[in-house]
């Protein structure tokens, strides 16, 4: 049995190369309050992922919202090993490319496109971040 491919063009944000299984969001993410930057655990009360952890995940999501706090709680994720391996976002925003440039997490937005529908939780992602393209292998 052969698993369906998948290849998206996007805008190369921050640079660097992340595999993992994806975890998708619906719903846009503050890192401040939203993740628990030592475990990666999603702890936003009434979010779907609550509960769900994104460490050395592909996390895939709309945009980030919130505080610019975020940035560093992104950084604090890398610190303590339990960031996502990439993000890709439909559109990002200057608190999620803070966060990533800190952290040195690959991102890419403004695939052609929309991730959140077209990628799965649990499928197999692969990020460029040097040239913003984005491989699925679907499960």
């Amino acid at each position: 049995m052969h698993s369906l491919r998948l290849e998206m063009k996007g805008r190369r944000v921050v640079a660097g190369q992340g595999v993992g299984e994806a975890i998708i969001s619906k719903r846009a993410v503050s890192f401040f309050g939203g993740v628990d930057p030592t475990t990666g655990i999603v702890v936003e009360v009434g979010h779907e992922l609550e509960g769900h952890s994104i460490q050395g995940k592909v996390f895939i999501f709309p945009r980030g919202k919130g505080s610019t706090v975020g940035s560093y709680v992104i950084y604090g994720l890398r610190k303590h090993g339990a960031a996502p391996a990439a993000i890709v976002n439909i559109e990002t925003e200057p608190i999620i490319i803070g966060g990533c440039v800190l952290a040195r997490i690959p991102l890419v937005d403004r695939l052609d496109s929309n991730p959140v529908e077209a990628i799965r939780t649990g499928d197999w992602v692969e990020v460029e971040g040097n040239s913003g393209i984005v491989r699925v292998t679907k499960r």
